[in-house]
């Protein structure tokens, strides 16, 4: 099925508001990947390597390189400052309905209850329903990831009753309930 879904963001997209910006990974990243992703919870609801030393980190970083230069996936640092990372927010076509965008993050451990997660989520939701052609913006998240939904919930997304969307990660299989933007909460 053709598509007008388009992830094809213009080069080193950066976004900005609501005191956070969003940029691209860099090769100097590597020390705040590991910082950010090798951590119990980051592998409890993600499907990042664990644990995530520096190999992982450099695999992570080139597979982000390459799936943005293919158009199938955008992978943002948020920040505070433009600099130094505190967690990631990225945006790609949804695999449950081509039509569909969907938005994951994470943040570090020691940046977690700062609302970071929520604001990085409204703008990036904010670009996707501007710049994609989307039928819809969604999250897809596990049953039992309390903070994924309060994150979904503050963000505007609401729970559909779409059929749980089954993904791999790890060796096992969870399923994951969808949230969708509700009507012009991102803008």
């Amino acid at each position: 099925m053709d598509s007008s879904l388009t992830l094809a963001p213009p080069p080193h997209l950066r976004l900005e508001g609501e005191g956070v910006h969003l940029r691209e990974w860099s090769e100097d990243d590597i020390p705040a990947l590991i910082e950010l992703y090798d951590d119990p919870e980051i592998a409890r609801w993600t499907p990042v390597a664990s644990p995530f030393d520096t190999t992982a980190a450099q695999v992570y970083l080139a597979e982000a390189l390459d799936a943005r230069a293919q158009g199938r996936k955008v992978q943002l640092a948020i920040t505070t400052d433009g600099v130094v990372p505190r967690g990631e927010v990225l945006l790609f076509r949804s695999g449950a309905d081509e039509r569909d965008v969907e938005i994951a993050y994470g943040v570090g451990a020691a940046h977690r209850g700062l609302g970071l997660a929520s604001r990085a989520v409204r703008l990036l939701a904010a670009y996707a329903v501007r710049y994609t052609g989307a039928r819809r913006v969604v999250l897809c998240i596990e049953e039992a990831n309390a903070a994924s939904a309060a994150v979904a919930r503050a963000t505007g997304f609401t729970l559909t009753d779409d059929e749980p969307v089954l993904r791999a990660s790890r060796g096992r299989e969870t399923a994951l309930r969808t949230w969708a933007l509700t009507g012009g909460a991102a803008g």
